[in-house]
């Protein structure tokens, strides 16, 4: 949170920058994600296991067809497609658990 002080007789307007920060919720962010994407690989891998197949159960859900937005001169085309399995979302968790103990 921001909070603007008006400090002494000049007027100037200090902003002092309270809570963990910008650069701690990108960990965050980096560590969700890094969590998704091992857990999404060895889901897929222990999709081909008979006892660890239950990990690679998942649902894909967003757009599976992309916007598309074609003005002859720029072509912009949007999709966005989230593949989520067991594994995935234990790879999240354990990506929470261990930004909390750094």
């Amino acid at each position: 949170m921001l909070e603007l002080k008006n400090i002494g007789d000049e007027g100037a307007i200090h902003v002092a920058n309270y809570g963990k920060g910008n650069r701690n919720a990108w960990a965050m962010f980096f560590m969700i994600l890094s969590g998704i994407v091992l857990g999404g690989f060895l889901g897929h891998l222990a999709a081909g296991v008979s006892y660890l197949e239950w990990l690679g159960f998942g649902y894909s859900f967003g757009m599976p067809h992309p916007f598309t937005l074609d003005l002859k001169v720029v072509y912009l085309s949007i999709q966005i497609l989230l593949d989520m399995n067991i594994a995935s979302i234990l790879g999240i968790v354990l990506a929470i658990f261990i930004y909390r103990k750094l």
